[in-house]
């Protein structure tokens, strides 16, 4: 009975400081509009969370808003031509999250709207444990507990989980269960990432204005700034490939869309072999392919690449074996890609 009273207590402390201090977000329903009966909508709020996965806040405003005036419903962004959908997410990275956002979009409409409960989502495509424990939450209300790294974070250092992380994700979980409140648990959701976010950073913690730095056990210890811990990771290995990239006098260069499944998938890319550990030269079409000095140097999730470019001019009837001559959108491109344009046009001139 005390722990339960404890645990109700630090929740509805945390919901007092979140009503004065939350963040202003396009996809929010502020705590006192909601309180005043504006209720969430789970567009909006599916939305945004599929773009903040693996991405910050600071970089998804733009994205969300814009995607939000293009598609200003579910049924909007279903009706939409998928090169267009991959076309505005080039830059936000994990393209996977693009096409299956287009995917869901589409049983969403089929369905009628969204499911209201943690289970009724977790059947849409792309939508995982975290993502349809925030939605259910933030968009329904549902008394779900909302774990992202933010909240692990904040979790490790209450409790004083001295446990590394991978290990210790259940023991997070299971604290963030027990403080999760029956009432509010949307704002209360947001209150915790919004606190792992603006007062317990990963970095020299602001713990004198921390709503809950009384009860902080890491603190207490002198251990908020080490927690959580983390087993090394393994160095990523590096992968080598090579980019051709060719220019026809009209201003067109040649490109091709990636497999579906994949790295960048469905996304505009350069022609060449597959990256591995040595580089292949797999030239898309004959001409008189120029080695620029230069590599473009990339990071993904699982590795690091560098990249060779090819170069050349062909004639207008130049015909090559894959891909087609388009015009470029530099803002079209995942980032890899454009880094390669960057770097070619400045050897190959408008």
């Amino acid at each position: 009975m005390r722990d339960e009273l404890t645990a109700a207590q630090k929740s509805a402390e945390l919901l007092a400081w979140y009503d004065r201090h939350a963040r202003d977000m396009p996809w929010r329903i502020g705590p006192a509009d909601r309180a005043a009966g504006v209720v969430p909508d789970p567009y909006a709020v599916w939305l945004s969370e599929v773009m903040l996965q693996q991405t910050t806040v600071a970089a998804v405003r733009a994205y969300f808003t814009r995607f939000m005036s293009l598609w200003p419903t579910v049924q909007d962004l279903a009706n939409a031509p998928e090169d267009r959908v991959m076309g505005e997410w080039a830059g936000l990275g994990y393209y996977a999250r693009a096409r299956n956002l287009l995917k869901c979009a589409r049983e969403i409409t089929a369905r009628g709207g969204f499911p209201d409960t943690r289970e009724g989502l977790m059947e849409l495509p792309g939508i995982g444990p975290y993502t349809s424990a925030a939605i259910a939450a933030i968009a329904f209300d549902r008394s779900e507990t909302v774990v992202d790294g933010n909240v692990e974070r904040v979790m490790a250092r209450m409790f004083c989980i001295e446990t590394p992380l991978p290990d210790a994700k259940p023991e997070m979980k299971d604290c963030a269960a027990r403080l999760t409140p029956p009432e509010r648990p949307g704002d209360y959701a947001q209150a915790v990432m919004d606190l792992g976010a603006t007062i317990c950073t990963p970095k020299s913690p602001t713990c004198g204005i921390c709503p809950w730095s009384r009860d902080c056990l890491a603190r207490e210890k002198g251990l908020q700034a080490t927690l959580p811990a983390r087993t090394p990771k393994a160095a990523k290995p590096v992968r080598l490939g090579i980019a051709y990239l060719a220019r026809r006098p009209d201003g067109t260069w040649l490109l091709e869309q990636r497999p579906n499944k994949g790295l960048l998938g469905g996304m505009l890319g350069w022609p060449g072999a597959p990256w591995g550990d040595i580089a292949t030269e797999s030239p898309p079409m004959q001409a008189h392919w120029h080695e620029v000095g230069e590599e473009v140097r990339h990071t993904f999730t699982h590795f690091h690449l560098r990249l060779s470019l090819r170069v050349a001019r062909v004639a207008m009837e130049a015909e090559p074996q894959t891909g087609s001559f388009q015009p470029v959108r530099p803002s079209d491109l995942p980032t890899v890609m454009r880094k390669a344009f960057d770097l070619a046009r400045s050897v190959v001139p408008h």
